[in-house]
């Protein structure tokens, strides 16, 4: 298991995203649009992981889409720009499910997804959510697994110029969640995700392979939420 996306909400189109970006120097891409959703995104890979700016296309399809993620969209739209949630990439989603329910959570269901590029392609893969009414509270993360296997994926979107050598010189190295109960919180994200915890003089951390989950409760008085993403040249 390991970071795949991390999410930020928009009210910008994904064009007014990708040149935002461009100006600051990061390789940005248009992602395409989710026709079931009524969503459509704006994309930056770095070596490691990939963000995803998440805006609104249709509204009314939107409001009637039953996806966790859509409806935390929709929850926090009337907010300013900011990080929405996080993605896990797993290779056996039905193992995950398997194990969550199990453990007691109640979740989604293995739902099956796909984007349309801008030149038409079709991007597929499967998605897990623990279900969890959008509120103030933390979103839990969610999981996905790709149609195609990682190697193939990162070819293809290189061949097609979505990720320059620009892009792979960057990394994600942690995410930081502003939570009120740091103890309660780091406890529930092991059990999820089946990993252990360390903490340095600050912050609480959780390690994947990948990237490093911080968490801090210096911010009370905002919604529980992902709050930065420390993206560096690699070494």
């Amino acid at each position: 298991m390991k970071v795949d996306h991390v999410v930020y909400f928009t009210q910008k189109t994904p064009l007014e995203v990708v040149w935002e970006q461009r100006q600051l120097g990061w390789h940005a891409v248009m992602g395409g649009s989710h026709e079931q959703w009524g969503t459509y995104n704006a994309l930056m890979y770095v070596h490691n992981a990939y963000i995803e700016w998440l805006a609104l296309e249709h509204e009314k399809i939107a409001n009637a889409s039953d996806n966790p993620l859509i409806q935390l969209y929709m929850y926090d739209r009337a907010d300013v720009e900011g990080w929405g949630t996080i993605c896990f990439s797993v290779e056996q989603i039905e193992a995950v499910h398997n194990r969550l329910k199990k453990q007691g959570y109640p979740t989604s269901g293995i739902l099956h997804a796909e984007r349309k590029t801008t030149s038409g392609a079709i991007r597929r893969w499967k998605m897990l959510f623990i279900d969890q009414k959008p509120s103030d509270a933390l979103p839990y993360p969610f999981f996905i697994e790709w149609e195609i296997e990682e190697k193939e994926r990162l070819e293809i979107l290189r061949t097609e110029g979505t990720i320059l050598q620009e892009n792979e010189q960057l990394e994600v190295t942690s995410c930081l969640f502003n939570v009120r109960d740091v103890e309660q919180t780091t406890e529930e994200w092991q059990v999820i995700l089946g990993l252990e915890s360390t903490k340095d003089t600050e912050n609480t951390m959780i390690k994947l392979p990948n990237c490093t989950l911080k968490f801090t409760e210096k911010i009370k008085e905002v919604k529980e939420r992902l709050i930065d993403v420390s993206i560096v040249y690699r070494e």
